[in-house]
């Protein structure tokens, strides 16, 4: 028997024991915000140290405690982080017909808030390092698995604080398992870019409106003007922009029908509208929040061009910055991309394309620093919604995935 054909069988005999861990996990409730993730920091620390791996943890702020493990194979190679966050998304009880934070196995799906998003993919990553953990002293190289606890408020207490301050985390390559679709490995990401623009008027009585402009009816004339920005054109790379048009049929398959439209455009999106105090009085005052999306080959930049123009239009009107993350990516065609293909390919049969996300990862911070990092995860069913889950058959498969991948990378040094 192969060792890779030995790990494949190792993963088959714990079946239960890795199903049962991340039942485990969902239990724990780690929802960012508030972000209070010691319970699930410390639910993977005792399976750690249950398997004798030693760990670190490191928590600039204490409720958002990040493990690190790590081991030198005997002979010199490459470096691979295996990274994966436990925090998830809060929970708005309706629409659940399970319990979120049950971990239930309802007909071969497992539900609850984070199976997709991304407690599965995490519990990939920690496997994969406990089954190579085993092999150390066959291996080349360096493993280290990275379990953070601040990712969906874009990591300041977590991957962001590891890749500034624990230079051991950066390696030479990032395998992550964030819900990408089993058809799809993500090279790439769409970056977020959130303005709040801010309306100022006197107000007053709602039946003197000679007297005195509506701030909420300058704010409605501000959104549709902001449209502008979604016609900007990108300028990609060749090879980029030709792996993006190869990847539109999976990446509707994999995001909903309608995704591969927008995944090379600005997109916009309204998130929040406040003002006013009652119907009969003119609003003083309305605040906009507004989420855009940048595409590869768009830079920030052309969108606040773009933005004050259409400000300078209103003088009511200030705005601010309030979230940005540059779109990012990686070699759609690089060496990580290809082992990860061949392996789901060996065992799904489906070659998986090559694609650009719409939401964001961790896995950009690692290409902002010129390290490749790719994404191969389960489907996003139910993420940010209502009865999120994943198929034993779909998890499982990317247990394999991770751990077939992350041999082949470290054995290729």
């Amino acid at each position: 028997m192969t060792v890779r054909e030995s790990l494949l069988a190792a993963i088959e005999q714990d079946r239960d024991e890795i199903i049962e861990f991340f039942r485990g996990f969902i239990r724990v409730k780690s929802p960012n915000p508030p972000g209070d993730t010691r319970e699930a920091a410390a639910y993977v620390g005792r399976f750690l140290s249950s398997q004798s791996i030693e760990y670190r943890t490191v928590a600039p702020k204490e409720e958002f405690p990040n493990l690190i493990a790590a081991f030198d194979a005997p002979q010199s190679g490459r470096h691979l982080v295996l990274n994966g966050h436990i925090d998830v998304f809060p929970v708005d009880p309706v629409g659940w017909t399970q319990d979120p934070w049950g971990g239930e196995l309802v007909d071969g799906k497992i539900y609850g808030r984070g199976a997709c998003d991304m407690k599965a993919g995490t519990t990939a990553s920690i496997f994969t390092y406990r089954y190579l953990h085993r092999l150390r002293d066959k291996l080349k190289g360096r493993l280290t698995l990275t379990c953070v606890s601040d990712e969906e408020t874009f990591g300041p207490w977590g991957a962001r604080y590891l890749v500034d301050n624990c230079p051991e985390v950066l390696g030479d390559c990032v395998l992550n398992g964030e819900p990408s679709g089993t058809n799809t490995v993500r090279f790439g990401e769409k970056g977020p870019f959130w303005l709040a623009f801010n309306i100022s008027s006197p107000g007053g009585h709602g039946a003197y409106t000679h007297l005195a402009a509506s701030a909420s009816k300058i704010a409605s004339q501000l959104i549709a003007d902001l449209e502008v920005v979604t016609a900007i054109p990108p300028n990609l790379p060749h090879n980029i922009a030709r792996a993006v048009e190869l990847a539109e049929p999976a990446v509707d398959e994999a995001m909903g029908k309608g995704a591969a439209e927008i995944v090379p455009k600005v997109t916009l999106n309204i998130g929040v509208v406040s003002g006013g105090l009652k119907v009969n009085m003119i609003p003083g005052q309305c605040r906009v929040e507004a989420d855009i999306r940048l595409p590869l080959g768009v830079e920030k930049e052309t969108i606040m061009k773009e933005v004050r123009k259409i400000v300078a239009r209103y003088p009511e009107v200030t705005f601010e910055e309030i979230n940005f993350n540059p779109p990012s990516y990686c070699d759609p065609y690089g060496e990580m991309m290809e082992i990860v293909q061949s392996n789901v390919k060996q065992l799904s049969g489906v070659l998986p394309v090559p694609i650009v996300s719409l939401g964001g990862t961790d896995a950009r911070l690692w290409r902002y620093r010129n390290i490749p990092a790719y994404v191969y995860g389960p489907p996003p069913t139910g993420m940010g919604s209502y009865d999120e889950r994943v198929t034993v058959d779909d998890f499982l498969h990317v247990v394999r995935t991770h751990v077939l991948s992350a041999y082949d990378y470290l054995m290729k040094s």
